[in-house]
């Protein structure tokens, strides 16, 4: 088995976006999740009209992936070899919460859209012409064990050149944390092992 890397990590924590672990952008702590995601939308020159219109998992995955793949080795990569694993404890409860409240009125069709954990997912492969495996797991905490044993797995038993995978997280209350890795067999950065994916 050839040993995999991590080549780049993108954390969005408490109003700010890390890129290997250093800081690269923030806003006032105090700004509200919204109100950051649209700083670093206009920060990071991200044009994509439908980013408007999503939930705020869906922004937050979004976001996160459009800085990790800046800059990815993706020309001898066909949209079949890329992967994107993901996982959170939440599901879409942040979302589904909304949505519950519109059932007293009008049910919401556009809010309804995003009362799935794997639609943030799934507007990342749009975005990105991601055709390879896609998953997206519920988990109390981000099990390091399980991931570092399903990717070895994608990468030896599949077409897999490139994985985007992590933990996109958003409460019900409004916290927030995602930590992307983008992995493959290039041998820059880390070694990809249990230890190096602990959420850092």
């Amino acid at each position: 088995m050839s040993k995999l890397y991590i080549n780049k990590q993108v954390k969005l924590l408490n109003n700010t976006v890390y890129i290997n672990r250093e800081k690269e952008f923030s806003v006032d702590s105090n700004e509200t999740f919204l109100s950051f995601a649209k700083s670093v939308y206009k920060n990071y020159h991200i044009k994509y009209s439908k980013f408007y219109k999503m939930d705020e998992l869906s922004k937050l995955g979004f976001l996160a992936a459009e800085i990790i793949l800046r800059d990815a080795p993706r020309d001898s990569i066909s949209s079949e070899e890329i992967a994107i694993v993901l996982a959170n404890s939440s599901a879409s409860l942040h979302t589904d919460n909304k949505y519950q409240k519109t059932l007293t009125e009008i049910p919401s069709p556009s809010v309804f859209v995003y009362t799935l954990p794997n639609i943030v997912s799934g507007e990342i492969c749009i975005r990105n012409d991601i055709k390879g495996e896609s998953l997206f797991f519920i988990q109390e905490e981000f099990d390091t064990l399980f991931f570092n044993n399903y990717i070895n797995y994608l990468f030896e038993n599949t077409n897999t050149k490139l994985s985007i995978t992590g933990w996109v997280e958003m409460k019900m209350n409004g916290d927030y944390q995602t930590y992307l890795y983008l992995i493959s067999r290039n041998e820059e950065g880390m070694e990809f092992n249990e230890t190096n994916l602990k959420l850092k």
